[in-house]
């Protein structure tokens, strides 16, 4: 990306924040349905509200039972959101673009600039957004309404503080990755990582651990309320704030300076010729497959969704019913790496693809195809990793399991080419910080999916505690069946021919 000022001096800080604005503002007049804007807005801040201060309302809030209890977690529900934050912002290569890298090039965006927006970006994401509801919740319910207040103060800057610290680690990453043998150094790091969490797990330590941790320390200044401790903890916390937004434009600049090389191994490495397919249907998945295995946020996406939640799931020892849960997960989320606009994946190729000799109907079943198989990918691995600890299944728990798997990738699918058809988008989807639609967009279409997802991982989860297996398949058939009759609908329009030149170009551009 092209930098109009490449240091880091107050100056060309200060013309950075004011780039910032110009740059928010433009994206902001290219949402195409603005006046829902205020409402959206509108909407998230009501709903944070309500999450923020329901939960201390409720009987048994700030108690001894169940309210001590989640006051008990807490400290590791504050790590936890730090740890997923910074797995998220290393996996996209330094957080999402506030600009999209080809419109760039247009444009003097300095580094610091491309560090601000990200951050600002960083709570356009549905991960990003439940959790955060998930901390101001349990927190409201943990301590009551007396010190609700002080404590959703602490909840807050945290939140802050470690979205900010998660970029700077990311960007850091990002530039080790940049440096010879750097891609190598940081997958080792990161086996080395998971393997001694898995290890302090399998000895009983983790727990130890967890409870050692320096989150804990916030805890008890939100349970003293309005004292020294809790205003010396707000400055320190807001400190690192400050600190880390700051910090983060050095390894930002550093990273700037070097070549992408996965990027640049995948676009300049040779291939060699394989057979001709058997048939044209086979010859066009094969193109798919590679567009989309040759993708580097594709690649890093689907590790982060494969091994993310089956860690997760085997570290926490989840059962078979519990298991249900994640494969709706992983489906949403592999959607939102292309399948939500899915005709993007050739870029301006998509002209050639539509002048090659092939019936528009196997176009379609092709992409289908391959994003059924990129999120049952993704979702076999996280049920294998997540099973390593589960135990034996009965046949209602398996029957369960796999109705889950066949129902969300269906769902999934047919809302990804239903939405890929409605509303394209042009996107570049080679780098690791791209995505296949703005990021409003894409905050929308993740919370749909989320929702759609986790109720039917719940529904086959209460199933999977029956006696018959067989209920399970009579509850997947009508879901089936729906999901088929919506990818029909999306298939009805790809195949006009009027609406396939408007996802074209759109793409195309």
């Amino acid at each position: 990306m092209p930098t109009a000022v490449s240091s880091t001096s107050p100056n060309s800080a200060l013309r950075a924040v004011a780039d910032v604005g110009h740059l928010m503002r433009f994206r902001a007049g290219t949402v195409r349905r603005r006046g829902r804007l205020p409402l959206t807005v509108a909407l998230f801040v009501a709903i944070t509200a309500a999450v923020a201060v329901g939960p201390a309302l409720v009987e048994g809030a700030g108690g001894e039972g169940r309210g001590l209890d989640v006051l008990v977690l807490l400290p590791t529900a504050l790590a936890g959101f730090t740890a997923l934050t910074v797995l998220s912002a290393v996996a996209s290569g330094g957080g999402r673009e506030l600009i999209p890298h080809e419109q760039a090039w247009a444009f003097p965006v300095s580094p610091t600039t491309d560090h601000l927006g990200a951050l600002l970006l960083a709570p356009l994401n549905i991960s990003w957004l439940l959790q955060a509801w998930t901390l101001l919740g349990a927190t409201a319910y943990a301590v009551g309404p007396d010190r609700l207040p002080e404590a959703q103060v602490i909840v807050v800057l945290w939140v802050m503080a470690s979205t900010a610290g998660a970029q700077v680690l990311a960007w850091s990453i990002e530039g080790v990755r940049r440096v010879p043998h750097g891609i190598v150094g940081v997958r080792l790091l990161t086996v080395v990582v998971l393997g001694l969490a898995l290890g302090l797990q399998m000895a009983n330590y983790l727990v130890v651990l967890l409870d050692q941790i320096p989150t804990r320390l916030l805890v008890v200044a939100m349970v003293d309320g309005m004292s020294l401790r809790w205003a010396a903890t707000v400055a320190v916390v807001a400190i690192s704030i400050v600190v880390s937004v700051v910090l983060g434009a050095v390894p930002a600049h550093i990273a700037s300076r070097r070549v992408p090389r996965d990027q640049v191994e995948i676009e300049s490495g040779g291939h060699e010729a394989r057979p001709d397919p058997r048939s044209p249907l086979l010859g066009l998945i094969r193109t798919d497959r590679a567009s989309v295995w040759r993708s580097v946020p594709m690649r890093r996406g689907l590790v982060v969704l494969a091994v993310g939640p089956g860690l997760v799931a085997l570290l926490g020892d989840l059962p078979w019913n519990s298991l249900t849960i994640l494969p709706g997960l992983v489906a949403s989320g592999g959607a939102l790496l292309f399948g939500v606009n899915a005709w993007c994946l050739e870029g301006r190729g998509s002209l050639w693809r539509e002048s090659l000799p092939v019936e528009p109907t196997l176009v379609f079943a092709a992409r289908a195809w391959v994003l059924a198989e990129f999120l049952l990918a993704a979702s076999g691995v996280t049920v294998a990793l997540g099973s390593v600890r589960a135990g034996v299944p009965n046949a209602p728990e398996l029957t369960a399991l796999l109705c889950t798997v066949v129902v969300v990738t269906v769902q999934v699918v047919a809302a990804g080419m239903r939405w890929s058809g409605q509303r394209p988008f042009a996107a570049d989807l080679r780098a690791a910080r791209s995505t296949p639609a703005p990021p409003v967009v894409m905050v929308g279409y993740s919370s749909r999916l989320a929702i759609s997802t986790t109720v039917t991982g719940l529904v086959f989860s209460g199933v999977a505690r029956l006696p018959d297996w067989q209920v399970s398949i009579l509850i997947a058939v009508p879901f089936v069946a729906w999901s088929s009759v919506r990818l029909l609908r999306a298939r009805a329009v790809w195949i006009d021919p009027v609406e396939r030149a408007r996802i074209t170009t759109t793409v195309a551009v």
